[in-house]
């Protein structure tokens, strides 16, 4: 049977840190991290289910003798803690104000029923092609909440911005589709006790035209918080520009602790290692150090990647052993922010053979996805993928897989 040794490893001696990258880290946000609600009743304060019973009275009167409202399907004045779960997502962006929460309760409703939103998912908007692109579901973080990806990098084209942005119609529409993308996140939710009842958000900075984009993310910015309170447990913005995070520093003491809680600001470059704080690499893009392709999901659940480090100054060996003569052994590997040499070998066990360069030494760029490649062997023998970082003084995560397929002749 074949088995996949621990990465070897020689560690150089640690290098000190430059002042520009002290001071980006610095400026990183560093803030305890968010702890989502159970939405236990038993574990809320007594004045905090005084603020729910008093926000379904409220929302009883309003409606009047055997009235009733849902929303994403569930009604509001039942019994169903799923109802209780929704109501303490209104009362928990108002921090439990309930003349406050009623109001943005009946904004939202209103809001739901004259947008339609109930069915939006259901509409064909005509936008393919923002389809994986611009926003999308992708997988699931490491706790099993639905991880949603916004890159608004293709809008630095002139061309598509006038297409989905250059009237007033086509600005609604954008609106819709991307209320749609929401509204399948939320259905994916539990909105039960304990459950998973928000999701995550990634954003990629990079390239983004902030001037083009002005009017309509603030207008997705104001119906996200208006309209899906507590939906998101974490905000990750990626491949940040320097400046952004020296901003941060500056207007964050304005934030409330909850708010910025939420956030995780990463520099650019550093996007694997922060999303597999998160997110295990399995289920990370290809275009954000990870292994996971759009079309893998046809496959069934991806098959479980074993993490590592490479420290600044080292190279480190994968070795796969036990591979027969026949068998085809196939492999991704990736290491965050590349910059460093790769190449496999097939070693095979007989002496006198010779061994195989399967990939030669080659440079890796820093934005290369994920390596993805198959070797047949004609004798039995072992596998060794090499990443050599001997010239960088970063570590970076990494990570990879493998299946082995033995010859049907057998």
């Amino acid at each position: 049977m074949e088995k996949a040794s621990s990465p070897e490893a020689s560690p150089k001696p640690h290098h000190k840190k430059s002042f520009v990258t002290t001071l980006m880290e610095a400026a990183t946000l560093r803030s305890p991290s968010f702890k989502e609600d159970t939405y236990f009743i038993s574990h809320l304060k007594s004045s905090e289910k005084k603020s729910l019973q008093e926000l379904k009275d409220k929302l009883t009167a309003s409606l009047g003798p055997g009235g009733q409202c849902t929303m994403w399907g569930i009604p509001l004045l039942s019994d169903d803690e799923k109802a209780d779960v929704i109501l303490l997502k209104f009362l928990r962006a108002r921090d439990f104000k309930v003349s406050d929460s009623f109001h943005m309760l009946e904004k939202c409703l209103a809001w739901r029923k004259e947008f339609k939103a109930d069915s939006v998912t259901e509409e064909e908007l005509g936008l393919e092609e923002l389809e994986g692109v611009v926003a999308y579901l992708h997988g699931y973080d490491r706790e099993g909440h639905p991880v949603c990806y916004n890159a608004y990098g293709v809008f630095r084209d002139k061309d598509m911005c006038e297409r989905m942005f250059g009237d007033e119609e086509k600005l609604n529409k954008f609106l819709r589709w991307r209320v749609q993308v929401m509204e399948r996140g939320i259905n994916l939710l539990h909105f039960k006790p304990g459950g998973i009842n928000s999701i995550i958000q990634v954003t990629d900075l990079k390239d983004m035209p902030k001037r083009d984009l002005r009017v309509v993310s603030n207008q997705i910015l104001s119906l996200f918080q208006d309209n899906y309170p507590e939906m998101v447990a974490r905000k990750i913005f990626i491949n940040v520009p320097w400046y952004f995070s020296m901003l941060y520093s500056m207007f964050s003491p304005f934030l409330t602790q909850r708010t910025k809680s939420k956030f995780v600001i990463s520099r650019q470059g550093y996007a694997a290692e922060t999303l597999y704080k998160f997110i295990r690499p399995e289920d990370v893009p290809v275009q954000y150090g990870g292994l996971s392709r759009t079309n893998d999901s046809q496959n069934g659940p991806p098959k479980p990647a074993s993490e590592f480090t490479v420290k600044g100054g080292e190279k480190v060996n994968i070795q796969i052993e036990g591979i027969e003569g026949g068998a085809t052994i196939t492999w991704d590997l990736v290491v965050g922010g590349w910059d460093l040499e790769y190449s496999a070998e097939f070693v095979p066990n007989a002496e006198g053979s010779y061994t195989i360069a399967v990939e030669k030494v080659r440079k890796l760029s820093p934005w290369e996805e994920a390596i993805h490649n198959s070797f047949t062997s004609r004798e039995a023998g072992k596998m060794i993928l090499s990443v050599d970082n001997t010239a960088s003084r970063r570590k970076k995560v990494a990570a990879y897989r493998y299946i082995v397929r033995k010859s049907c002749l057998d």
